[in-house]
């Protein structure tokens, strides 16, 4: 059985390497976008198992992305994991994210919230 994919929107280079680190050693098999634009075509034809979303992008913004989500029928059960640093607009989705983490992550934050994510996920499949 591979592992669940996570998708990472997040335009800081030396931030996506980091969360893509930490999620794969959650178990997740990591893939970093660093624009809005590409996200919103890459999740029109994937599903990913997590998404983890910065809200400032170029392109198009994470909150605009955030709403693709939550509409679209494919994934609006993919879990979100806000990753920003405007405490103040991450507030305002509390209802649509799973989980809002405020800059700066760690490396191990990030990794240990992750793996609850895939533990979930893996009991839904049994």
């Amino acid at each position: 059985m591979s592992n669940p994919s996570a998708l990472i929107v997040e335009d800081d280079y030396d931030l996506s390497i980091i969360f893509a680190e930490a999620l794969q050693e959650a178990g997740f098999e990591a893939e970093i976008i660093r624009a809005g634009d590409e996200a919103l075509k890459r999740l029109s034809v994937t599903t990913p198992g997590i998404v983890i979303l910065d809200l400032q992008l170029p392109g198009v913004a994470g909150t605009e992305i955030l709403r693709y989500i939550r509409t679209d029928p494919r994934l609006v059960g993919t879990p979100v994991i806000i990753a920003t640093a405007y405490p103040h607009i991450a507030n305002s989705l509390q209802e649509e994210a799973n989980l809002i983490l405020i800059k700066p992550v760690s490396f191990t934050q990030l990794r240990d919230l992750s793996a609850c994510f895939l533990r979930a996920f893996s009991e839904q499949d049994e």
